[in-house]
């Protein structure tokens, strides 16, 4: 069927489908974005619309979703999927009984263009219809048949319940069984033909049945006679959607005293395998037993070990786990166990009453046999621990290298003798739980070490900045108990300045966690001194080299001017940041510098950026979106979804919906530190930047970077240029011929404004270029008055002196 998708143009091909006694179906696929989401019907001929139900009017131009809604979850359109995209033909039988389309259908599917076609025959029409030669046939096949047959039609009365049956059809043996020829049945109501279904309940069979469409099928004896008969109903359909049953009557009593006999000989023979294999089975549960409390390494999963296995092995309906601390027995797992009895188990001193005392005391097993044991053991009533619904226990030592950790207690329902093949079954499952606990208590010791450790590093607290809120997040690796190298940092700047810091020190030690600490104090301090942050990222390289030579880090530092709406960021091989505005999500395009601790020659270089108002900005370390399973690419592409779709700009909320989405590895392999930050604060008008800069050499051209930066954010490209020759005069000078820190200011308003602001009260002096090599020294104010729309420089009254000068704005 060669068409191209859309309506057939082959006449002889509709005539062949248009005569074809079966229905035919063609439809084209429904695409979006290249990926086929449904079926348009673009031709059925008449015996589909018999089928079907339906005019061809109605189903023409129409989609299998809006017609047929049920095949979005039943497997129809994912297999018409598969058949266009494998091209691979497929037969398929189906019942629907369904408001949309009620019969048995044989379908086969095949590829048509960039779409299929569908013949589709109902099988009820081939194999019961009466007028059918088939249909003729099935009756003769049922006439025939050893069991009793018949169909019944429901009678209803005026509110549409089920009263009565009446008789379409019944087979030779089933007219015999009531006791009648089959004329005399056929079209006679239940009621006269069989008035005692009503009194033997199957009359109310029948009318479940017909109503919920469940089958029932039941072995009816009938001890009169000395018979058994199997029973079999289902849901039928009569004319007009009447409900109707089929039922079946078989004589079963020989089968079913055959399986009498069958099952009496089973049961012994179960009852001899039992004992042969009772040794075999104590083996199996001390393998399992073994397997689950090795694979558990924190108290939780070996109580869960414990409850799930152990008990099972040990064959008992109730298990309690006590623990020793400070001459107490205290109830640490329970399974089973009533809630009185388990108040009571709460906390026993080590001379109360319960037998599980003296085990821990002792070390030595006990076994009680009956409730009388038990209630002898506590003569007090006042003080007993309740038996509950147990009549027999074993109290099993938890012992470890001659060290007693509690009393482990299996209760059995049952008065029972403890043999010694299953007295050493218990002992030896006792001890396995006592060496999987004393493994997870040492665990979790070092554990809450390493977590007390990690909490030591990480900052308690983040500063409170006006217009900035903020949230972190912190997620110890997995797996193991080793503390890691992330950290995050907000450090309040002063002057609406915020410095932020992620960053990651490789490995999983103490010796990592040491450098982490290290470095993210000397950070704070580099940046306290307000170095800008190509330089603080420099110095704790340098720091890195001098005190770790062997260690790497990766790191991103940002400081954000929440007023002016800016951000000078710089990675040391870290991932960059993520930034959502209105306009989307995206990562912050950052110059590229090597990891701490790479190289000495290392060149970190800075980037300017705006943070539009009410913007959100992400940082995270890679463990987030990556490991060796897990590209970094599809990482970045979740959590950039994942934040697109955070419902809030809340901090702590936007964390919380990322780590709940499909983001990175799972399971992690590393641990992950998140810190988001949202900007409150509305940016100044006209647009303004400033920056100060150390009084030394880089700082002419990191002040060069950050004017370009800030330029082409403000869309001023036609200018940046002279802007930049002026400003590197202007700094220059400043740098060479003052002392302290140089600040530089951007304002945007009706032209562009830069200002430099130095220590020095000496004003800049025209001087005449002198010949020679260096013939451009001396010529900076003349660059100045031949660029620049107006410059002009001014004494500061808390110090110091401003140097400006104006460009035409774009």
């Amino acid at each position: 069927m060669g068409e191209d998708g859309g309506a057939p143009r082959d006449a002889r091909l509709l005539a062949m489908l248009d005569d074809d006694r079966q229905g035919w179906v063609l439809a084209t696929a429904v695409r979006e974005d290249g990926e086929i989401v449904d079926f348009e019907m673009v031709y059925i001929n008449d015996a589909g619309c018999r089928f079907a139900g339906r005019s061809r009017e109605e189903l023409i131009g129409r989609r299998y979703r809006e017609l047929w809604p049920e095949t979005v979850h039943d497997g129809t359109l994912p297999l018409y999927r598969e058949v266009v995209e494998t091209r691979q033909p497929v037969t398929r039988t189906v019942y629907y009984d369904r408001p949309s389309v009620t019969g048995h259908f044989e379908m086969r599917v095949s590829p048509w263009g960039d779409g299929l076609g569908v013949r589709f025959v109902d099988l009820r029409q081939l194999t019961v219809a009466p007028q059918s030669t088939a249909g003729t046939r099935l009756y003769d096949v049922l006439d025939a048949a050893f069991d009793g047959f018949t169909l019944l039609r429901a009678v209803t009365d005026g509110s549409g319940a089920i009263v009565d049956f009446v008789c379409d059809y019944v087979n030779q043996l089933g007219a015999k069984l009531v006791g009648r020829t089959a004329e005399e049945v056929i079209g006679h109501p239940l009621s006269e033909v069989s008035p005692g279904s009503w009194d033997d309940g199957l009359f109310d069979r029948y009318r479940s049945v017909a109503e919920t469409g469940e089958p029932w099928l039941e072995q009816r004896p009938y001890p009169q006679v000395g018979q058994v008969w199997e029973v079999k109903v289902a849901r039928a359909r009569a004319d007009a959607g009447t409900p109707a049953v089929a039922v079946s009557f078989r004589e079963v009593t020989d089968q079913v005293g055959q399986q009498r006999h069958l099952a009496a000989v089973a049961a012994e023979a179960e009852r001899a395998a039992a004992r042969a294999t009772d040794a075999a089975a104590r083996a199996t549960a001390l393998q399992t037993a073994t397997t689950a409390l090795v694979a558990a390494s924190t108290t939780a999963e070996v109580y869960a070990a414990i409850g799930s296995v152990l008990r099972p092995s040990a064959g008992g309906q109730g298990l309690a786990l006590l623990l020793l601390h400070e001459q107490q027995l205290q109830l640490r797992f329970h399974d089973g166990y009533e809630p009185d009895v388990v108040a009571k188990l709460r906390e026993l001193p080590l001379d109360h009453p319960y037998p599980a005392t003296a085990v821990a005391r002792t070390g030595q097993p006990l076994y009680l046999t009956s409730l009388a044991q038990f209630q002898a053991a506590q003569p007090d009533p006042a003080v007993a621990v309740p038996a509950g619904e147990r009549q027999a226990w074993a109290f099993l030592p938890l012992a470890v290298g001659g060290e007693v950790l509690g009393t482990l207690v299996v209760g059995y329902r049952r008065p029972r003798e403890f043999d010694y093949d299953e007295q050493a079954t218990l002992m030896a499952l006792a001890g396995l739980g006592a060496q999987a606990l004393q493994r997870a208590l040492l665990f979790e010791a070092r554990t809450t070490l390493a977590s007390a450790l990690q909490r030591a590093l990480l900052p308690a607290t983040l500063p409170r900045v006006p217009g900035l809120r903020h949230a972190a997040r912190y997620l110890p690796w997995t797996h193991g108990v080793d503390v890691g190298g992330d950290w995050y940092d907000i450090i309040d700047l002063g002057e609406g300045a915020v410095g932020v810091v992620i960053g990651d020190v490789a490995g999983h030690s103490a010796a990592a966690a040491a450098t982490m600490g290290q470095v993210r104090n000397a950070l704070r301090a580099y940046a306290g001194e307000r170095h800008n942050p190509a330089s603080v990222v420099h110095h704790v390289n340098r720091l890195v080299l001098d005190l770790h030579p062997d260690t790497i880090a990766t790191c991103c530092y940002l400081e954000v001017h929440l007023a002016e709406g800016t951000v000078t960021a710089v990675s040391a091989g870290h991932p960059p940041p993520m930034l959502r505005t209105a306009d989307g999500v995206h990562r912050l395009q950052l110059r590229p510098g090597p990891p701490l601790g790479v190289t000495p020659d290392a060149v970190y270089l800075d980037t300017t950026l705006l943070i539009p108002e009410a913007a959100t900005l992400l940082l995270y370390t890679d463990g987030l979106v990556e490991d060796r399973r897990h590209p970094i690419d599809q990482g970045l592409r979740e959590l950039r979804a994942a934040l697109r779709s955070a419902p809030t700009r809340e901090p702590g909320g936007t964390l919380d919906h990322i780590l709940g989405s499909d983001v990175g590895p799972r399971p992690r392999t590393d641990d992950v530190a998140v810190l988001c930050l949202t900007s409150d604060a509305v940016p100044t008008a006209p647009p303004t930047a400033r920056r100060r800069f150390r009084g030394e050499a880089i700082s002419a051209s990191a002040a060069r970077r950050f004017a370009a930066d800030v330029l082409t954010a403000w869309k001023q490209a036609p200018i940046i240029d002279d802007a930049l020759l002026l400003l590197d005069e202007v700094i220059t000078n400043a740098i060479q011929h003052t002392v302290g820190d140089v600040t530089v200011e951007l304002r945007l308003g009706e032209h562009l404004r830069v200002t430099v602001h130095d220590t020095s009260i000496r004003p800049p002096e025209r001087r005449a270029a002198p010949d020679g090599a260096d013939r451009d020294n001396g010529r900076g104010l003349h660059i100045i008055e031949q660029l620049a729309a107006a410059w002009g420089s001014e004494l500061v009254p808390t110090g110091g002196k401003l140097v400006w000068f104006d460009l035409p704005r774009v």
